[in-house]
């Protein structure tokens, strides 16, 4: 091969690499600047509640403060069960939505029971002051709620109807708006 040859296929080369790169370039730009962010927020939860119909499990366990707590104490209102552990990132995220609903709804009859999975209460305690969250908090070491409710997922939360009735189940994140648009009817019933 000659000398110009090779200049020749260099030439080539450097060429289609520019245009390559040039190429590349744009597409990455377009990827930027077109694509929706990714990341979970409060607003952007697409987890949708099924709708059930079964009686709501019997559940004996401890407050944060120690004390024994009964599911069945809250008949005759409307229940939002959350199970979740300190560790697990949707779980955080969902919090801050979680007490801005219990406190739009708590006088209308409505609790948030939020039930810790396998944590104790020196795990649970700063984690629930950094989120300053005033709903009731139960621990369960044994995951039993979870067994009740035959779900090992978290988050997962459970609408208990004021007849004792399980009639929404969320395994994942909840949001705001998917909380406002199941959630109301069910307080509103008596």
């Amino acid at each position: 091969m000659n000398m110009n040859n090779t200049r020749s296929l260099y030439r080539r080369f450097f060429a289609l690499s520019m245009i390559g790169l040039g190429l590349l370039a744009i597409a990455v730009a377009f990827f930027l600047l077109t694509d929706t962010p990714t990341s979970a927020s409060n607003s952007d939860f697409s987890t949708v509640p099924a709708e059930v119909n079964y009686p709501a499990p019997e559940l004996n366990l401890i407050t944060l403060d120690g004390e024994p707590a009964s599911l069945l104490d809250f008949r005759g209102q409307v229940v939002l069960v959350n199970l979740w552990a300190t560790w697990c990132p949707p779980c955080r995220d969902e919090m801050p939505t979680l007490q801005e609903f219990y406190d739009e709804y708590r006088s209308e009859g409505f609790v948030l029971i939020a039930i810790d999975q396998g944590e104790t209460s020196q795990q649970v305690i700063p984690f629930v002051n950094e989120f300053n969250l005033t709903f009731p908090i139960w621990l369960d070491p044994n995951s039993e709620a979870g067994a009740a409710f035959k779900s090992m997922n978290l988050p997962s939360s459970y609408v208990i109807d004021r007849n004792g009735r399980v009639r929404l189940m969320w395994i994942g994140g909840i949001s705001k708006k998917i909380l406002e648009k199941y959630v109301p009817g069910i307080i509103k019933e008596r």
